[in-house]
């Protein structure tokens, strides 16, 4: 086969910010749900820098119909003088110039969490149309923009803003696989920055549902603790709140515990929330460990047993949030979801230790419960070691066999195959005799699986349905847990239309949602949607999947000669049917589950499935009026 030619005139040179455009994901991670938002909190964070520098007290979000959304602050506007080097206005400069921005200069943001110098001109790239106005010594101005390139000069307009700046953009169709933002996805960081910021004021608004949330928390991030804990019953009133300075570094840390089994713990540096941990978060996870078995050895010295807690027996039902502030944080990637910064670990590790030390020796009434449930912990960590072993993939699949009611699939590539989580033996057996083998496996479920929500990991793993889960997943679970030895790439729940079947589905979904989150954040869980109604006249049957499915199709086929039937269970379904209406790619109505919302997932996961029963009664009678169809 003869070479291509590889000359200098295969050398491309993209200009201004091509490159962008040809190379996206890149800058920010990509161009899905996660990229397209991750373009509203670049320029969230500019204004929050603002606010770090003390020059900004609100920031203002709209979800314009058509598309648009627009981000307004007070802070002190963009420069619009020409630039030294560019001849053309600042603001133009930082549009239109990749690593152009005050970031660089330490006297104009000491702290920041934009410190790329990318964030407008990705944004601009990256819109079919962008708008700026910005304030400058009581000025107004203005330019617009299309895909990265001005579509006019700057000029001055009229306008009563005193200060400021407001950017509004389209995202541009061209780029992202969809357009439509959402609203409690913003929402999520927006509620984050509002409580790391004391007495900032955030609003955000949808212009299309009218939603709207106004965000201030003069309590930061104590504040923060107790909203995520206001469902949990907790083991101390008050959040233990920890705050030193090293040199130029700012560690705040807020912790409280409660009578669950889950940790939840929450790191920012420089408001950015850093999803995937970093040298701050080992730094507390270790402080952490060391403080309570500092005081362990100090006050049990009479005890026999000699006691040494693990990480995770300290951290169980602890919630903690780690902010970090510092000059020059060093984020892997530009999506900023990880901190590296080195020295942070030991930074953070003594003032995590030094704090908690103080607190535990002036605070021995509070101190006692939670050593008490540390304790605890580690007792039942013990008690679980065998029920683990059980469920690693690796024992599964090469000494034990895979449970004995999977009915596993031939196609071997994770990417290419699916598992059917189905309620009751009767549909699990249509489910296997309906299904397409190649790549369709069933895993029947018996009753109800147990309440995660309620019950201690050693607990949750002695529970046959769960660890059968576990063990066909093939990922493990807590610290074992690793995506990538999943032996399917689709988790379908299919369940009965009706309440226990509702029920099912909400104990498997927290189970997922507590045990293995990653699942669900990649967009693996889905929920199966069977018909309600099969409606019948001759030869042909039509299914509905809805009332008002149902009411379309009487009236198109008329209500003479027909019967229509309603279905209860998947049970009352043949193989075939239960093919054709639910298991078949090509018709089947799927959805799949997402979260958004984290902070808001983990306060409705604690009230449905939680000990508080007024909260479920008070959720219960609030969104009664939105249930479609119920089968009691």
């Amino acid at each position: 086969m003869a070479q291509s030619e590889y000359t200098a005139n295969n050398i491309q040179v993209l200009e201004g910010l091509d490159g962008v455009r040809k190379r996206p994901s890149m800058y920010i991670g990509d161009t899905d749900t996660r990229g397209l938002h991750h373009l509203v909190y670049e320029i969230v964070d500019n204004a929050v820098d603002e606010a770090l520098a003390g020059e900004c007290k609100k920031i203002e979000v709209v979800l314009e119909k058509g598309g648009y959304i627009s981000i307004t602050d007070d802070g002190r506007g963009i420069p619009v003088e020409p630039h030294p080097i560019h001849k053309r206005p600042a603001i133009e400069v930082v549009m239109t110039k990749l690593h152009a921005g005050g970031k660089f200069d330490s006297k104009s943001y000491i702290i920041s969490g934009g410190l790329h110098g990318v964030g407008l001109s990705v944004v601009n790239a990256l819109s079919e149309f962008l708008e700026v106005e910005t304030t400058r010594e009581g000025l107004v101005y203005y330019q617009k923009y299309s895909r990265g390139k001005p579509l006019e000069d700057l000029k001055q307009i009229s306008g009563d803003r005193k200060r400021g700046t407001k950017i509004r953009f389209k995202p541009d169709k061209e780029i992202f696989k969809k357009t439509e933002l959402s609203f409690d996805y913003i929402s999520q960081r927006l509620r984050e920055i509002a409580f790391l910021n004391k007495g900032l004021v955030i609003e955000i608004q949808d212009e299309t549902t009218n939603k709207r949330h106004f965000f201030e928390y003069k309590g930061g991030i104590t504040s923060f603790i107790k909203d995520i804990n206001k469902n949990r019953d907790v083991i101390h009133e008050e959040p233990i709140y920890l705050f030193n300075k090293r040199g130029d570094i700012e560690v705040e840390i807020a912790l409280q515990y409660n009578d669950g089994y889950k940790e939840n713990i929450f790191s920012f540096a420089n408001t950015v929330n850093t999803q995937e941990g970093g040298t701050h978060l080992i730094g507390f996870k270790s402080g952490l460990t060391r403080a309570i078995n500092d005081y362990i050895r100090k006050n049990r010295p009479t005890k026999k047993e000699e006691i040494s807690l693990s990480g995770e027996d300290t951290r169980e039902g602890l919630t903690a949030i780690i902010s970090i502030k510092l000059p020059e944080p060093q984020f892997e990637g530009q999506t900023k979801t990880k901190l590296g910064n080195s020295e942070l670990k030991g930074i953070v590790e003594s003032v995590t230790i030094e704090g908690l030390n103080q607190f535990f020796e002036e605070n021995p009434k509070t101190t006692k419960p939670i050593i008490e449930k540390s304790i605890l912990a580690a007792r039942a960590r013990e008690a679980a070691k065998k029920a683990k072993e059980l469920t690693r993939r690796k024992s599964a699949l090469e000494n034990d066999p895979l449970p004995g009611k999977l009915a596993d699939c031939e196609e071997r590539n994770s990417e290419h195959s699916e598992l059917y989580l189905v309620e009751g033996d009767s549909a699990g057996g249509s489910a296997k005799q309906g299904r397409d083998r190649h790549f369709q496996a069933i895993l029947p479920l018996r009753g109800k699986i147990l309440n995660v929500e309620k019950t201690r990991i050693d607990k949750v793993l002695s529970n046959e349905e769960i660890r059968s889960i576990i063990m066909v997943l093939g990922t493990g679970v807590e610290e074992d847990f690793n995506i990538k030895k999943i032996r399917y790439g689709k988790i379908i729940i299919m369940t009965d239309a009706d309440v226990d079947g509702s029920h099912i589905r909400t104990l498997l979904l927290t189970f997922f949602f507590r045990y293995m989150q990653p699942l669900i954040k990649e967009n693996r869980i889905y929920v199966a949607r069977p018909p309600l109604y099969c409606i019948r006249r001759g030869k042909e049957e039509v299914y509905a999947y809805s009332e008002d499915e149902l009411k379309s199709t009487l009236s198109r086929m008329g209500e003479k000669k027909i019967s229509i039937q309603r279905y209860k269970g998947l049970g009352e379904m043949n193989s075939e049917q239960l093919w054709e209406t639910t298991m078949d790619p090509k018709k089947r109505v799927m959805s799949v589950v997402t979260l958004e919302d984290v902070v808001e997932a983990e306060e409705v996961f604690t009230m449905l499935m939680g000990e508080k029963i007024e909260h479920r009664r008070h959720f219960i009678f609030s969104h009664a009026n939105e249930v479609k169809n119920l089968d009691v």
